[in-house]
């Protein structure tokens, strides 16, 4: 039977849940939901998710089973619950628990699913409510191999990558470390800021303004949410302190971001004329970008050719010259 036309149960519609469920009705799976509040499916069965008002509801018929839940008991109510999965589910279906749960748990329920004769898979993400809607998660998937190459047609519709971290128990562990890290991460950075905020106090040198200024890229979650203006003035302060033809570059670039790309190149320009970067490929490479967001594709592959014959590192290159590829298939 083909995985494209497999029919695939999901339980959970909380702020991860609805957007893989989305993501698996895009893809054109045949899809049944359960949410201990039904008013949450209403969304997703008006876009042609079938509802069902118990999880063995949900689960009946379905080859492909996915719980994606708030904890190790909401999780237990699912499966083992008076109208779990495992009270009927069909032998051979496959399970995937992706809610982040104890490996305790895991293991009970892996026993559970095989005395039903399934298999399960622990494949928690790792990822936010934006990487669900756009199908950019990152399954941690324990469990055989055979096991994942099932479900693999499913997860990879929902996410960016699937990591087989090992057997059984595997992803539900490597969720907790990874979860234990970004704390202790959050807590790290949260100690740094406080310092750097102290230090810009007085009279910053630079590297204070330095950790100013990659902390303003920590703050953001995307790109796109970074305080460009304030990381300008930052290096308007560093350019006092310590000026250099890098630094100069690097303000050039975020005035690109925070203003758009024609005085940015401007700046290049200026910067590109005293000839101190003309070995330097991150100059030629940023020149390039300008001129491919203001449409000017001819002159931009060419700076993109000049950062390409200096580039050393091959993801750099790797990146370039998908850049020189695409601004010599655009009009010239």
């Amino acid at each position: 039977m083909s995985t494209q036309k497999s029919r695939v149960a999901l339980l959970g519609l909380g702020i991860m849940g609805s957007g893989m469920a989305r993501r698996l009705l895009g893809a054109g799976f045949r899809l049944a939901v359960y949410n201990r509040t039904p008013e949450k499916a209403a969304t997703l069965v008006a876009e042609g998710a079938s509802p069902a008002d118990t999880p063995l509801a949900a689960a009946t018929g379905a080859e492909i089973i996915i719980s994606m839940v708030a904890d190790d008991a909401a999780s237990r109510a699912v499966w083992l619950g008076r109208h779990g999965i495992l009270a009927g589910v069909e032998p051979g279906a496959l399970l995937i628990e992706s809610s982040t749960l104890t490996p305790e748990w895991i293991g009970e329920l892996a026993y559970a699913a095989t005395k039903r004769g399934c298999e399960l898979l622990d494949a928690p993400v790792t990822g936010t409510k934006i990487h669900a809607a756009s199908g950019e998660l990152c399954f941690l998937a324990g469990g055989s191999k055979a096991g994942l190459e099932k479900a693999l047609p499913v997860l990879k519709v929902m996410s960016r990558a699937v990591v087989h971290a090992g057997p059984s128990g595997s992803g539900a562990l490597l969720k907790l470390i990874n979860n234990f890290l970004c704390g202790v991460q959050a807590v790290a950075l949260g100690e740094a800021l406080a310092l750097i905020e102290e230090a810009l106090r007085g009279v910053p040198g630079p590297f204070a303004l330095e950790a100013a200024i990659a902390a303003e890229h920590c703050k953001a979650a995307r790109p796109e949410d970074t305080n460009w203006s304030q990381i300008v003035k930052l290096y308007d302060l560093l350019a006092e302190v310590m000026p250099s033809p890098i630094v100069s570059l690097n303000r050039a670039v975020a005035i690109a971001m925070a203003d758009g790309p024609r005085a940015a190149l401007e700046l290049i320009d200026e910067l590109a004329a005293t000839g101190e970067l003309d070995d330097y490929h991150l100059l030629h490479a940023a020149r390039a970008d300008m001129l491919r967001r203001l449409g000017d594709n001819e002159n931009a592959a060419e700076s993109y050719e000049a950062a390409l014959n200096l580039a050393t590192n091959d993801s750099e290159r790797r990146f370039l010259e998908r850049r020189l590829r695409e601004m010599r298939s655009l009009p010239q």
